[in-house]
């Protein structure tokens, strides 16, 4: 995560020093000030307006405990047991299974499963997947990956867009978060039988990478765009066959 954060860290500054340097070259001390204040201006957006720019992207909605008794009381033995507070819990009409958090820190936290996640998964597969969400909170990647989205969603029609995730959001995040959540599950084969489902469900389901939606496939936990064409550039996730072939030796499968 530090490899992680310090990227995304390092691609703002040079951005922001950029930013400051046009300024200063071609307007001078005035120049200056309006960078500062656009700079400003970009980061206060960024920062708060990303969750709402990814889940209106997925047409989430929030959901009450009493749509989905189920889903809240998961979470909320996952969360006991992670000692993290519980999420704001959306859910998406999507067809597609998938499941994305978003937020700026572990507090303000938003998850949202996709209807076809919640239709196609066993209890303890939904249980996995809740928790490798959740392992994203605990190790503060959902902080970065936001970030990610909300800086994206600025150049969301132009291949800039993609450029930045592949940038920010390497693939290696995926490969801890797995390992963390099926540790909190106890049960890495959940996880990578899940794994399995979605992946081969969202390739015969998949979603088109548009606009804002195109900024937020990197916090989804499988690759929701065609693996062809287009949505081939916003690739951030690595290989399913490589994830599961690393759940099964955390759970002492042979190699």
């Amino acid at each position: 995560m530090r490899c992680y954060g310090l990227r995304a860290a390092v691609l703002a500054c040079v951005l922001c020093a950029l930013c400051l340097l046009a300024g200063s070259l071609w307007f001078g001390m005035a120049g200056l000030a309006v960078a500062s204040g656009l700079i400003f201006a970009l980061g206060w957006t960024v920062y708060f307006h990303s969750e709402r720019a990814v889940l209106t992207a997925i047409r989430a909605r929030p959901v009450s405990e009493v749509e989905h008794p189920e889903l809240y009381r998961l979470v909320r033995e996952l969360c006991y047991s992670a000692r993290l507070p519980v999420p704001r819990l959306f859910v998406s009409p999507a067809a597609q299974p998938n499941i994305l958090t978003v937020g700026c820190s572990t507090r303000s936290a938003a998850m949202c499963c996709t209807e076809g996640l919640l239709g196609m998964l066993t209890a303890a597969e939904l249980r996995a997947v809740l928790a490798h969400e959740l392992a994203h909170v605990a190790r503060r990647d959902v902080v970065v990956s936001s970030w990610s989205a909300g800086l994206a969603s600025l150049v969301a029609f132009s291949p800039l867009s993609a450029l930045l995730l592949q940038i920010t959001a390497p693939a290696g995040r995926e490969y801890g978060a797995d390992t963390a959540g099926a540790l909190l599950v106890g049960d890495p084969m959940a996880l990578a039988s899940a794994l399995r489902k979605i992946d081969v469900q969202a390739a015969a389901l998949p979603l088109r990478p548009r606009g804002l939606l195109a900024s937020s496939g990197h916090l989804m936990i499988a690759h929701p765009f065609p693996y062809a064409g287009f949505g081939r550039l916003f690739i951030t996730h690595p290989p399913t066959g490589e994830r599961v072939r690393r759940l099964e030796s955390l759970a002492g499968y042979p190699r």
